[in-house]
């Protein structure tokens, strides 16, 4: 049998390369991207209101303005009314969870937990949480450039398509439009589906935890809310405060924390993602939590937060491309 003889032409060198050198480029660009992408998905979300309000003889550019204030002064508002308390009873916590530990209803039920250990990590945890949120409210630029990115491709609802018009012929163009169309929909349904559910969750802990007179109730279902982004992990991970401070008034109130938690987290996936972000996603957890994590990796906390709209929208994208092409 004779030796098969690989040759590489020049052209494939040429490709390489230029492959090769596109990601370095778009990894040198990655945070422009990542607002790009956020803006893209703003403006998915406003666009059916904005749509609305077109068809009753509105300009769009009038109508643009007015929606996407709208989004930002409420989107604002909520974090006035809802950062600083939580800051405070954030504090709060962090200061009194090693006493809380410390009981001794709590090393009875943890006997092996290292508090010392957890007393030295608390300020590093505590000033590495600040500094995350303080960096992205710093990052003026940053929110600003997004926003306008937002504006922009909501006001001007043709800019994809003559943008593609550059690159491809009319007719191939509004093809890829109309895919880009089709995907951004189902990205912005993801956005309002995890708001939605986000909220559902944090409100029925928030309910729960008052039922029940356990301090610290708005940060803890504000964990819980904010953390539903993380599937299966998230839920756990949230209630693992709430059953250390249960046990700080009894063993029967750390079981009740428990039982909560697992009720909320059972009302979740029988009911509330069967019904709305599987029909949106049709991802399978094993997916999320991988995207989630290359996110991570990639671009941080803000990085896990696209991980899965960018999937979907990936996802999406591909399957419409592909009937295209059958």
């Amino acid at each position: 049998m004779k030796p098969q003889k690989i040759e590489i032409s020049s052209k494939t060198i040429v490709f390489s390369v230029f492959f090769v050198l596109m990601l370095w480029f778009f990894w040198q660009i990655r945070e422009l991207l990542i607002s790009l992408l956020i803006a893209f998905i703003i403006a998915g979300a406003l666009s059916p209101f904005v749509d609305f309000l077109e068809k009753k003889k509105i300009p769009r550019s009038l109508a643009s303005l007015f929606v996407y204030f709208v989004f930002i002064f409420v989107f604002f508002n909520l974090f006035y009314l809802v950062i600083p308390p939580l800051i405070g009873e954030v504090v709060h916590l962090v200061k009194t969870l090693p006493v809380l530990i410390n009981d001794e209803q709590v090393k009875q039920f943890f006997p092996y937990f290292e508090i010392n250990s957890l007393t030295n990590n608390i300020p590093n945890i505590t000033l590495g949480f600040f500094d995350f949120v303080k960096s992205v409210f710093s990052n003026v630029f940053f929110i600003i450039t997004t926003l306008f990115f937002g504006y922009y491709l909501l006001s001007d609802k043709n800019f994809i398509e003559e943008a593609l018009k550059i690159f491809y012929s009319e007719e191939k163009a509004k093809k890829i439009n109309h895919i880009i169309y089709i995907a951004q929909k189902k990205t912005s349904s993801w956005f309002w589906a995890e708001i939605f559910l986000m909220t559902v969750i944090g409100v029925l802990t928030y309910i729960g935890l008052i039922v029940f007179n356990i301090k610290y109730a708005l940060p803890l279902a504000v964990i819980a809310g904010l953390l539903e982004v993380v599937p299966t992990i998230g839920p756990i991970v949230s209630a693992v405060p709430a059953v250390i401070i249960g046990l700080s008034y009894s063993l029967n109130f750390a079981l009740i924390m428990i039982g909560l938690y697992i009720v909320i987290q059972q009302l979740e996936n029988n009911l509330i993602v069967p019904l709305i972000m599987k029909k949106i996603t049709g991802l399978h957890p094993i997916v999320v939590l991988i995207s989630l994590m290359i996110g991570a990796k990639l671009a941080g906390v803000l990085g896990a937060i696209i991980a899965v709209p960018t999937v979907v929208f990936l996802k999406t994208f591909l399957i419409e491309w592909q009937k295209i092409k059958e």
